[in-house]
């Protein structure tokens, strides 16, 4: 038996391409108003709450996504295999080897025979045996989620596996076990029996196996240098920046534009003629996007890591260096962190606490997603007692969400107006989508359509009223014009300008979560009236269920409790046991519900003289059934 450690994934089931999850089956959408005099910020969607989990995969995730990337543009197994051991987080190499063959099998043949030929060159050196097992265990459990999305994803996978056995990475008894392990009516066990069936019991099956995909076609990376180095010569002799701009671009190995950096920067170095024109070029990639900040950086720090050797032959070399990086941060196309001294105390330390509010950050926005408890996680942020970190929050809370489905998207958006109406400032959602921006080119290398998902996020900020449409002109000004960012930004514009903006923008990702209010308060009177007059308490509880709004239970809650007063019928409060008891209705939305009541039982006062009286008895009723939490207070009520 193997156990898995892949993190738990909730499946909505509603949703797919191009929306954001489910929502109420309803035509109407409407706004909130928090200009509106009867404004009440409590009816914002709030809160569904379930087990916290916290994932530790997260860095480790995006970081091999961009060593997988890079190792299917450039083929170096070197460099990837250094990569993976730099990232020091051996315990999850069976992570990395599902997001690597799981990328290849979404990819052509090329990419399916470098992904063997990587596990086959990382066995034993690198990734243990057992890490193998496991990884590949991984991908049989993952075989349904894989077969919503890929095409063949069992055949595909079987392949893999038979491959791995061919390789002799797999022991074939691991299919036995796995088998075993997998629910039969899984696409795990049809995996295994197809590997079985039609690879490993065919005639001369290894060679069948090993050239299903065309054979090796594992490129070295001197070619790939060789004709940087070539593009750089030429561009010494010609001066044409242009020209060797779409030389870059063609090249096509955006992940190995780190070595452009290094060796434009030794040929400076080399060639001191050559220094402005390298430079110019840098700059210019820089500015056009077509070198990432990340890639300059790593350029840099490839370049910086040998010096010492580089001296040997350019004894100017550390002096030179020393010259280029503040004239290219000065200018703007390199990231100054690359300077942070690591000698001072004061600067380590806030490094480190920058570190820990993410890594805290990053596991509070993953139990979000899977509770949907906006309470608990603004209670979480004030915890930390760091608001000065707002931003870098946003940043990682929608980054997050971009690399999801599309549920998480739309939760994220709900979870930024609650979090602007509550404790976030203007000023730190601006901050934090700056943030975002002036990153844009890097977030495009892990995630497929950043600009246009971010364009989203920021158009439907405006729509949400968390954000005034003067503030994009803000934004943008404080952009590089030539950037990614700056154009997503006009984007943002043109989707909010377009005819209908509103209402498309709250439902782009299956949305409007929360935002059709009235309908869902008029679906909730509806059903419990029915119950009031049937009284079948498992059809009211099936009718709430229905509603797929957890987050706005305090609704049923508040409005139970006010017909109970209004019919003096204490039916309800059988109808609220059975909801807790199903965990259908958790403490928070229940203790959110009495609050509400609560807060307004002057005014329910006058339309229902005794409410205060009655509110009394069912508080007791509540507390006495373990319904609220501790912390809810009591109304004072007249002697």
């Amino acid at each position: 038996m193997y156990e898995s450690w892949f993190p738990l994934i909730l499946k909505d089931g509603a949703g797919g391409k191009g929306t954001w999850g489910k929502l109420l089956d309803t035509d109407i959408v409407s706004h909130i108003d928090r200009h509106d005099p009867n404004y009440d910020s409590g009816e914002e969607p709030y809160q569904l709450v379930g087990t916290t989990v916290t994932d530790p995969l997260d860095e480790f995730k995006k970081a091999v996504v961009s060593i997988i990337e890079e190792y299917f543009s450039n083929g170096d197994v070197e460099l990837a295999s250094s990569d993976l051991k730099e990232l020091g987080s051996c315990e999850y190499y069976p992570y990395f080897i599902k997001r690597l063959v799981s990328v290849a099998m979404d990819r052509h043949d090329k990419e399916k025979e470098m992904a063997s030929v990587l596990l086959s060159a990382l066995y034993a050196d690198v990734i243990s045996p057992a890490q193998i097992r496991d990884g590949f265990f991984i991908l049989l459990e993952s075989a349904d989620d894989l077969a919503v999305d890929i095409l063949d994803a069992v055949d595909i996978l079987a392949l893999f596996l038979a491959r791995a056995v061919v390789d002799d990475i797999l022991p074939p008894a691991f299919l036995a076990r796995a088998k075993k392990a997998l629910p039969e009516s899984s696409k795990g066990v049809q995996v295994i029996q197809t590997a079985e069936k039609s690879y490993l019991s065919a005639p001369h099956h290894a060679e069948l196996v090993e050239r299903r995909w065309g054979g090796s076609t594992h490129i070295t990376v001197e070619e790939v240098k060789k004709k940087i180095a070539d593009l750089l010569r030429e561009y010494v002799d010609s001066g044409d920046t242009l020209e060797a701009c779409r030389c870059i671009r063609e090249l096509g190995v955006s992940f190995f534009h780190h070595e452009v950096v290094k060796r434009a920067l030794i040929l400076a170095m080399e060639i001191r003629s050559a220094e402005p024109p390298m430079l110019k070029l840098l700059k210019e990639a820089a500015e056009e996007g077509l070198v990432s900040s990340s890639q300059m950086v790593k350029g840099f720090s490839r370049l910086a890591e040998s010096l010492d050797d580089l001296a040997l032959d350019i004894p100017s070399a550390k002096a030179l260096f020393q010259s280029f990086v503040p004239k290219a941060i000065s200018e703007g196309w390199l990231d100054a962190s690359l300077t942070k001294p690591a000698t001072e105390d004061g600067e380590i330390q806030e490094d480190e606490k920058v570190r820990k509010y993410k890594k805290e950050s990053v596991t509070i926005i993953h139990e979000y997603f899977l509770s949907d408890d906006i309470p608990e996680l603004i209670q979480s942020l004030e915890d930390l007692g760091a608001p000065e970190y707002n931003p870098i929050f946003l940043k990682k809370l929608i980054t997050l969400a971009m690399d999801r489905k599309n549920r998480e998207k739309e939760m994220a958006s709900v979870l930024l107006s609650a979090l602007h109406i509550e404790i976030f400032s203007t000023e730190d959602i601006v901050n934090g989508f700056v943030m975002l921006l002036e990153s844009a080119e890097d977030t495009a290398l892990d995630i497929l359509d950043a600009s246009n998902e971010l364009a989203l996020f920021l158009a439907r900020a405006v729509i949400d009223d968390v954000l005034a449409p003067l503030n994009l002109e803000e934004i943008g000004c404080r952009l590089p014009p030539k950037c990614s960012g700056s154009e997503t930004v006009r984007m943002a514009r043109s989707l909010i300008a377009a005819r209908h903006a509103g209402e498309r923008l709250l439902r782009c990702w299956g949305g409007g979560t929360g935002w059709a209010v009235e309908d869902a308060k008029d679906k909730i009177m509806k059903l419990l009236e029915e119950y009031e007059s049937g009284g079948v308490v498992s059809e009211a509880c099936q009718c709430i269920r229905d509603l797929g709004m957890p987050f706005f239970n305090h609704e049923v809650v508040k409005k139970a409790l006010i017909m109970a007063m209004e019919k003096k019928n204490d039916r309800m409060l059988d109808l609220l046991q059975e909801c807790f008891s199903e965990g259908l209705i958790t403490i928070n939305q229940m203790t959110k519900g009495f609050t509400r009541i609560k807060d307004g039982l002057d005014d329910l006062a006058l339309d229902i003289p005794n409410a205060k009286e009655k509110f009394g008895f069912y508080v007791e009723h509540a507390q006495s059934n373990g319904w609220l939490l501790p912390s809810f207070d009591s109304p004072a009520t007249d002697a």
